[in-house]
């Protein structure tokens, strides 16, 4: 039996929707793709890879703030 990893298959679908030009894109369709880059994040958040993004997020939050001060 052939599965497909459901955040795999979200996310060759926002890399397909976010190449297309921007003039083309009406609003509900900048919409439809918010959603489902909203539940890519919830679906790679608790993995550890989702982990290993947030790392490297708040460390550069971090350089950026320790910068500004």
């Amino acid at each position: 039996m052939l599965t497909i990893n459901m955040a795999v298959l979200l996310a060759l679908i926002v890399i397909l929707r976010l190449r297309r030009r921007t003039e083309a894109r009406s609003r509900k369709d900048e919409k439809l793709t918010v959603a489902i880059v909203l539940v890519l994040g919830v679906l790679l958040a608790p993995t550890a890879f989702g982990q290993s993004i947030l790392g490297v997020v708040s460390q550069l939050a971090d350089g950026i703030t320790q910068a500004s001060r």
